[in-house]
């Protein structure tokens, strides 16, 4: 299930994600800028790290499956891993890592095979046992999505939001006599166009059961035949359903939280249970005890289908934080975070998270970079290219632009027009009207922009991965200066009260401060837990690593590998 787009699929194709960083044009050595802005405050002699906020498991958890052991497995598409669950306990092991454990759902069949789906890959991966080797059933299905086998073994999979479309998957290759040049054979397409056929099952009778993302629907399909029947609707967007060994059937809904059982006879709802919204799978084991996942608190629950009451197995602070910002208020310094599955606030004191947004329940799309003003927060999302124009104060989203191309990061301007970073054309566009229709590129060749940063009035500063350089961009004539090149992997930056720039240099795990005037560099801490792996194909800079520095002087950094925000009290 995992990144489910709702308002718009999401615009980029594996192609295109291959071609993110333009020709590695050689940067032109201009004379160096002058600094953004006289340095009032003395420099810190040094920085206190500690977690703001502290980590957690997963990162954005999604399908679920019990074994033929009763034990509990779960999927993440951003972590790339299959996790082991104790039910129990909420103890945690990761059991197949990166990049062949990315898994939006997960299925077992009756001899013990294991099969998972690879979303942003089109990859359907299984393994016959525990101990066998991993193999690819199935490649080149982008938005691979759903499985499950049939009580016989064969198995099927779903293409949603980047596709939509039914397949059977060749199981040949988990066979015991399977040779290791035995040709794969193609998918075979059941039928497409269905709606949005997500996380689904095989019922007492043989048939496909399974929600309609797009049509707020549950249905039942004959794979032989190629028929769909309705079974129950009225749904706001149903993401999963799965039998107890009773025959019940129960449906989640992602944008209500809600879990709900459903008379496959009659098609008659009972609600069950009402969790927080942004839930995306279930897995139902021996005893007919009821776990979900919620991708936007890294959380399974285990939800008593008599009672309606919900015990937290395990649950996080955030999801996968990203790109950061801050704002004072006086003395009071808020974060405002684009957490993937969330658009939360963070207080920069405590470390108190606070929900805005979510996924599927709000109007928000996979947010990865974030900007704030005393009015507005904007962010950015590669995956769905779009920018979002948010009140800063009460939360409310006032405008989605789209039509972007990978756009990483965008700032508000005085005048209120938008600068837009894009990754997908190496340029820094100004984009005008409330539709967002009037876009004028301010410069070009940017080699694999991540972020930027106010440099003062009529600048900014971006961050270059590709060359390992920042740059200062003149708003006026679009002029580059190089402030500094050769950095490992620059991603997150911003400016600190002595005027120097704060920058992560993910390719060390460090983060780094830079003089504006002559490029002089000074490391301020050392292995950070930054820098999660991408996928093949994916952009450059797959989750960017944020940096924030608040009138205190206190730097805030996310780490996208534990799921946390670091802080770094200035000590002088």
């Amino acid at each position: 299930m995992g990144l489910n787009p709702i308002l718009r699929p999401a615009g980029l194709t594996l192609a295109a994600l291959l071609a993110f960083a333009p020709a590695q044009a050689q940067q032109q050595q201009q004379p160096r800028a002058p600094a953004a802005a006289p340095a009032p405050a003395p420099a810190p002699k040094s920085y206190l790290t500690q977690f703001l906020v502290p980590g957690s498991h997963f990162h954005g958890v999604h399908g679920l499956a019990f074994d033929r052991d009763d034990q509990l497995f779960a999927g993440s598409v951003v972590g790339q891993s299959v996790y082991k669950v104790q039910v129990e306990t909420g103890e945690v092991e990761t059991r197949i890592p990166g990049p062949e454990g990315m898994a939006d759902d997960i299925a077992f069949s009756v001899d013990g095979a294991m099969a998972w789906t690879s979303f942003l890959t089109g990859i359907v991966h299984a393994r016959a046992k525990p101990d066998q080797p991993i193999k690819q059933l199935a490649t080149g299905l982008p938005g691979i999505n759903s499985l499950a086998f049939t009580k016989e073994g064969r198995l099927f999979a779903t293409q949603v939001f980047l596709g939509d479309a039914l397949w059977e998957i060749d199981t040949g290759p988990l066979k015991a006599d399977a040779k290791p040049d035995t040709p794969l054979k193609a998918p075979r397409k059941v039928m497409e166009g269905m709606g949005g056929l997500n996380g689904f099952e095989f019922g007492p009778d043989g048939l496909l059961y399974g929600p309609l993302w797009f049509k707020g629907q549950v249905v039942k399909v004959d794979v032989d035949k190629a028929t769909i029947t309705v079974v129950a609707d009225g749904f706001k967007v149903p993401a999963a359903v799965n039998f107890d060994s009773n025959g019940s059937l129960y449906v989640v809904d992602t944008a209500l939280g809600q879990v709900v059982r459903v008379e496959t006879s009659s098609g008659q709802k009972t609600l069950v249970a009402t969790v927080k919204p942004s839930i995306d799978n279930l897995a139902i084991d021996s005893r007919n005890r009821l776990f979900v996942t919620n991708m936007a608190d890294n959380g399974v629950y285990h939800v008593d289908t008599a009672t309606g009451q919900v015990r937290t197995v395990v649950e996080g602070k955030l999801a996968v934080p990203a790109d950061i910002a801050v704002f004072a208020d006086g003395d009071k310094e808020t974060l405002y975070l684009p957490d993937i599955f969330t658009y939360r606030t963070v207080d920069g004191a405590s470390g108190a998270v606070n929900t805005v947004l979510r996924m599927q329940s709000d109007m928000l799309e996979y947010p990865f970079g974030v900007s704030v003003n005393a009015k507005h927060v904007v962010l950015t999302s590669w995956f769905t290219n779009s920018v979002q124009k948010i009140e800063r104060t009460t939360g409310k989203p006032l405008a989605m632009l789209h039509d972007f191309k990978a756009p990483v990061d965008a700032i508000e301007a005085e005048d209120g027009s938008l600068l837009v970073l894009e990754l997908g054309t190496g340029s820094l566009l100004r984009v005008k009207g409330a539709d967002g229709t009037d876009r004028t590129a301010i410069a070009k060749e940017l080699n694999a922009p991540v972020a930027m940063a106010s440099a003062g009035a009529g600048a900014v500063y971006v961050t270059e991965l590709a060359t390992g350089a920042v740059v200062r961009i003149n708003l006026a004539t679009g002029a580059k200066n190089v402030i500094v090149s050769g950095l490992k992997a620059p991603e997150g930056i911003d400016v600190a009260p002595d005027g120097r720039l704060i920058v992560a240099e993910v390719g060390l795990r460090r983060l780094i401060a830079i003089d504006p005037k002559d490029g002089t560099i000074t490391p301020l801490a050392n292995n950070l837990a930054i820098g999660l792996p991408g996928f093949q194909g994916g952009p450059p800079a797959y989750v960017p690593t944020g940096v924030a520095v608040g009138k205190s002087g206190a730097i805030y950094v996310t780490s996208d590998v534990r799921n946390a925000i670091y802080k770094l009290t200035p000590q002088f």
